[in-house]
């Protein structure tokens, strides 16, 4: 169970007159435990940045390695704005139904309202690639990529649009950057052998 510091707060003020009544050395052995409980919440509480995920990410166990990847992009899907939020969520709910003409109109109005929100722009690539539209899913992924260059969900998405494209030395190359970001992520190794002869 995690206990907040606030939470802590409003128990000390509801303690307070109980504590006027205890004698010095109880008050001070109390006042001590909740010190120290309160101090060492703060390093449990607080929130991990994307760099340090994806310094986890180089060490992690490959068991591990998913956790790490879907905790990075749910900070990368945070807009901060929940209408916002709701857009993309609309567009990813079109996406899980097989809707990518839906999932296109929702995402393309999230796009209007935050130009530089990258993972509507990653949403709505793969809606494009979805609806067969290569060129638009292409575009949209360098904006991706230019807004964040470490989108290893857009670099994979250029490296399959490549592969498609019958461009595999291009295709692998993308895909060896990827594994740099991702060095557990076994689809990303099938994928580099499985080029590696063809691209020669």
């Amino acid at each position: 169970m995690n206990i907040g510091v606030s939470h802590l707060a409003d128990v000390w003020v509801t303690l307070g007159p109980v504590m006027s009544i205890i004698n010095s050395n109880h008050k001070r052995i109390v006042t001590a435990f909740l010190l120290t409980v309160m101090f060492s919440l703060p390093l449990q509480g607080q929130e991990v940045t994307v760099d340090q995920l994806f310094d986890q990410l180089q060490n992690a166990p490959a068991d591990q390695a998913d956790k790490i990847e879907d905790k990075i992009i749910e900070i990368w899907s945070r807009s901060g704005s929940p209408s916002m939020d709701l857009l993309l969520e609309r567009g990813r709910k079109a996406l899980d139904d097989d809707d990518s003409l839906a999932a296109i109109e929702h995402l393309t109005a999230l796009i209007d309202h935050a130009p530089d929100f990258a993972e509507a722009y990653n949403m709505r690539a793969t809606a494009y690639f979805d609806a067969g539209y290569f060129g638009p899913a292409m575009a949209d992924l360098r904006r991706v990529l230019a807004l964040n260059p470490r989108h290893f969900g857009a670099m994979t998405g250029v490296a399959v649009i490549l592969e498609s494209s019958d461009e595999p030395q291009k295709a692998l190359k993308v895909y060896r950057q990827v594994q740099k970001l991702l060095p557990h992520d076994k689809d990303i190794a099938d994928a580099i052998a499985r080029l590696q002869d063809v691209a020669l």
